[in-house]
């Protein structure tokens, strides 16, 4: 867990840096755990703020809608989820429960339904502080499990498409719940491994499919290769990858 959480951070949070003298002052802002999932059966659920720094934290929380469109990810704004509370004042050392309820019924359909929770640090004001001040921004999934049967595990479809001078990595999901894909790389017949995506590459939400722009030499279609990925946090799952032309 630890060596997944240290890939995925630099895609959990961006840091923005507000204009000051050349010192830089990091925040204390810290979020755990890094996602949730709601069964039909609970209409809420959390996670903690915590201030490990020297000073005030104050930070905002907003949820949207998550979908993804055109090798996207969207962002909507949503009654379906709600947080509370929004705004947080957190001294240091201080920590803060932050409630993500569902609002109405769960979802149908056979498919979970998904969310972001886009929580900012807020810079504060400090008249004797000269340099840069670093806010963070921590974008956490929030998947909500449908009504019902138990969604299907994510169904995974694999294809290198070429497109013009590049190559592209395409990922269907026909399944009823999301993939984390991490890590994705390709063994040839000796035994060498070749990264394609170190860390995180992206999420592949139920039934749609997401597509990245890899480097990916010929070799590594030849016979005797095998790809491998992570997968939802587990590791040296076996990926069956055809090539489309284009």
């Amino acid at each position: 867990m630890r060596k997944l959480l240290s890939r995925l951070l630099p895609h959990l949070l961006a840091c923005v840096a507000t204009l000051g003298c050349a010192t830089a002052f990091a925040s204390g802002l810290q979020v755990a755990p890094v996602s949730l999932t709601l069964k039909a059966t609970q209409n809420a659920d959390g996670l903690w703020l915590s201030n490990t720094g020297d000073s005030v934290v104050h930070a905002q929380v907003r949820v949207y809608r998550w979908t993804q469109e055109d090798d996207a990810d969207k962002l909507a704004p949503t009654r379906g989820l709600v947080v509370s509370p929004p705004m947080v004042e957190l001294a240091v050392g201080e920590r803060q429960l932050i409630r993500a309820i569902r609002l109405g019924a769960p979802p149908t359909g056979g498919a979970e339904e998904a969310y972001r929770l886009i929580i900012d640090e807020l810079p504060v004001h400090e008249p004797k502080q000269k340099g840069l001040q670093y806010v963070l921004r921590y974008s956490v999934p929030v998947f909500v499990e449908p009504a019902g049967a138990l969604a299907t595990p994510p169904q995974l479809q694999w294809a290198l498409e070429r497109e013009g001078d590049k190559t592209l990595l395409e990922v269907a999901n026909s399944g009823g719940t999301h993939a984390q894909i991490a890590d994705v790389a390709y063994t040839d017949a000796a035994g060498q491994r070749t990264d394609i995506a170190r860390g995180l590459l992206g999420y592949v939400l139920p039934g749609v499919h997401m597509r990245w722009a890899v480097k990916v030499p010929a070799a590594a279609l030849s016979d005797g290769v095998r790809w491998e990925a992570m997968i939802n946090g587990k590791t040296d799952q076996s990926v069956t990858l055809a090539e489309r032309p284009r």
